[in-house]
């Protein structure tokens, strides 16, 4: 039956419009793959003892709007993707249910506003954690989940359920080539090379540069996952000549349409 139930959920997943989708064991959490590593009140069974599988589904950010950020395209992009994050783990949720097993979603994110998380850096549950566990990619640099499909350009959420599905490996290849082109392009140095091979984002940093993005309705950067060159999505959208992000001559045209977006619809950045 388990089979057949994962079955039944891919051909969900493909009917809702869901591209990504990965399962892990919930005790693949008490593995640690690497250090340091997620404590154990942060882990699925801790959060929902009765959990038997994660499942994650991830969603793509397009990047020719990702390219015009910080914006208010980008901005409303992300709810826009967020809010179908929550829909989508509660409605897969529901159906897992109604094949008898009992199950929760997992909210896109688990803390109330970004001032909350600058005092307390961390939100119950970690989609990346989880998608890296689920087989849908590896970390790069800058502590963010790149998949071969769209890099980093994905957003992310996760269901626990009851049933006992049939699970993806871990990647067994290091998707990130540890170009550095994510430390070279935040504008705050939130990400040191010198942090390398940690790759932990200065998160206070962070933080605080993305609420003055949302003071001016632009939030959130979004320049260290524009510049990963890591996705098939680039050349889908023929951006494979990462030196247009740094010569405005390779395309002008490009970066006239870029500041045209940036300049409208939100606080002059």
């Amino acid at each position: 039956m388990s089979n057949k139930l994962r079955d039944r959920l891919e051909v969900k997943c493909k009917n809702m419009d869901i591209p990504l989708l990965g399962v892990a064991p919930a005790e693949r959490w008490n593995d640690p793959p690497f250090t340091p590593w997620i404590p154990e009140e942060f882990r699925p069974l801790s959060i929902w003892p009765e959990v038997c599988s994660v499942i994650v589904i991830g969603l793509p950010i397009d990047l020719p709007i990702i390219e015009t950020a910080p914006s208010i395209y980008y901005h409303e992009l992300y709810n826009t993707v967020n809010t179908f994050l929550d829909l989508s783990t509660y409605r897969l949720a529901r159906f897992l249910d109604n094949h008898g097993y009992p199950s929760i979603y997992v909210p896109r994110d688990g803390y109330g506003s970004l001032s909350i998380l600058k005092d307390n850096p961390f939100a119950f549950f970690s989609h990346r954690h989880a998608a890296y566990l689920a087989g849908l990619g590896t970390f790069g640099v800058n502590n963010m989940l790149l998949t071969p499909e769209y890099g980093p350009r994905v957003r992310l959420g996760t269901i626990f359920t009851t049933a006992e599905l049939p699970v993806d490996d871990v990647m067994d290849i290091d998707l990130c080539i540890k170009c550095m082109r994510c430390s070279r392009s935040c504008p705050v140095e939130a990400l040191d090379d010198t942090d390398y091979p940690l790759g932990l984002t200065k998160k206070e940093i962070c933080t605080q540069y993305n609420a003055s993005l949302a003071r001016k309705h632009v939030s959130p950067c979004g320049r260290c996952i524009k510049v990963c060159p890591i996705g098939r999505d680039r050349v889908r959208f023929k951006r494979t000549d990462l030196r247009l992000y740094d010569r405005e001559y390779i395309r002008p045209d490009l970066h006239r349409a870029w500041k045209h977006v940036q300049s409208h619809g939100s606080k002059q950045v």
